[in-house]
């Protein structure tokens, strides 16, 4: 996508695999040849379970870090072949970052208004009387209070410490908002609060939003494309109103486990070994837990297919899921099934 706002082709993340020494070699294949774009305005969801690579993902996009392989492109640069000074402007200004837990991710000695107004010191945006009024603007866009200015972290609930980690994140009114499991850590009493916010925001400011949950019906309702994701891999890209009809197995399983009133979705036991990061599968990664694997699952990684139904749906799979008889049939699984797809580390 040559019009793409963000893109990463190819990239790969590894890193030493815990406990190791210089003499030993083992790796985590934390991403694996990733290849993801975001166009100007669009919502990209990402999915998957726990250590699939989420959030390294993102990390690679805001320039946290660095790949190993491949190109990361913001704004149609390569970020990595800048120098540094260059780089932290450049994605500065292009990309507002929220992390998971405001708890952790605010300084808990500045109060609202530094912490708000650090993004415009350090990109020394116009004046400090400008700053000033910046700061001002940002906490009545995001619902903070007057009287919350000069207020610590501390002082402050779940909810107001999230809108402060917004307010912050769209301090240079970059195009591009990455939001890693906004709401997670907060009390199910305010989640609504702050996705509400967060949509508010995307279609008052014209945000690209990237948005990371293991809630698959949250990524659902605000996203137009969803990616799913597993052991560092992209298996499915689709939009959002097709999750249902998921090609990739994974996709099926991942969205059976994910509790809904409306159309409930028999959930899709796994069975079989977990793969390892350090030592990943040869094929695709998914075939030691897959209902559908065959022999030739394990030579090589599926490339990208295209469903006839939708060009917008790419899916890396041998063997899709194209019709309800395609699904594990109720009462039959392997030794060891019963674990659903959002159990495992």
């Amino acid at each position: 996508m040559t019009d793409a706002l963000a893109e990463l082709s190819e990239v790969s993340v590894n890193f030493r695999a815990p406990g190791g020494s210089v003499f030993n070699r083992a790796r985590v294949h934390a991403l694996t040849k990733a290849d993801v774009s975001i166009a100007p305005g669009e919502t990209l969801g990402v999915v998957g379970e726990s250590g699939c690579g989420k959030s390294t993902l993102v990390k690679v996009l805001v320039g946290l870090q660095q790949p190993t392989g491949g190109t990361v492109r913001l704004g149609g640069r390569d970020i990595w072949a800048m120098r540094t000074a260059e780089r932290r402007r450049h994605i500065g200004r292009l990309v507002g970052m929220v992390f998971q837990d405001p708890a952790t991710s605010l300084n808990r000695r500045l109060s609202v208004e530094q912490i708000i107004g650090d993004p415009l010191d350090v990109q020394r945006w116009r004046t400090p009387v400008e700053r000033r009024a910046r700061v001002s603007e940002l906490m009545d866009l995001v619902g903070l209070p007057a009287s919350a200015r000069d207020a610590l972290p501390g002082q402050m609930s779940g909810g107001q410490r999230q809108r402060v980690a917004i307010a912050r994140a769209l301090a240079l009114e970059p195009p591009l908002l990455v939001a890693d499991e906004p709401t997670s850590a907060l009390d199910v009493s305010v989640r609504a609060q702050i996705l509400n916010l967060l949509l508010d925001l995307r279609t008052r400011l014209g945000l690209a939003m990237v948005f990371v949950s293991h809630d698959l019906q949250t990524v659902r309702r605000v996203s137009d494309r969803i990616v799913t994701m597993y052991l560092g891999r992209v298996v499915e890209e689709m939009p959002a109103a097709r999750i249902r009809r998921g090609r990739h197995p994974y996709t099926q399983a991942l969205f059976s486990a994910a509790p809904g009133l409306l159309n409930p979705m028999r959930p899709i036991p796994l069975s079989g070994p977990v793969p390892s990061a350090v030592n990943p599968p040869s094929g695709c990664p998914f075939r030691t837990r897959c209902w559908r694997a065959t022999d030739v699952c394990a030579t090589e990684m599926p490339p990208y297919a295209t469903d006839t139904a939708d060009p917008a749906d790419r899916y890396r799979c041998f063997h899709p899921v194209t019709e309800p008889a395609d699904l594990p049939h109720a009462g039959v699984s392997a030794p060891g099934a019963g674990q659903s797809a959002q159990e495992h580390p």
